[in-house]
């Protein structure tokens, strides 16, 4: 997997914090840090890795990044069933 980079030039990364309903699982081998996202919390539209689609803001999904907590660029937002067929793509 490539790592992206969604970061605006010059712009502060969201912190990634483990508080909150944050659970940890573990995922090819690695550990991931994994939180919910409320629809009212999804201001903007994210791109799924495990399908490919668009998840529109105000849509709940999850948001999962390697537990090393080594910077936001490897945070990705996935649809939920998307996260829970994970392991089946």
């Amino acid at each position: 997997m490539v790592a992206r980079r969604n970061r605006r030039q010059g712009a502060d990364p969201r912190p990634l914090s483990t508080a909150g309903d944050t659970r940890r699982v573990e995922f090819r081998g690695a550990e991931y840090l994994v939180r919910a996202v409320t629809g009212s919390a999804a201001l903007k539209a994210y791109r799924c890795p495990g399908c490919q689609q668009e998840i529109p803001p105000g849509r709940p999904h999850v948001v999962a990044w390697p537990d090393d907590l080594t910077g936001t660029d490897d945070r990705r937002h996935w649809h939920s069933g998307c996260w829970a067929a994970r392991e089946h793509r």
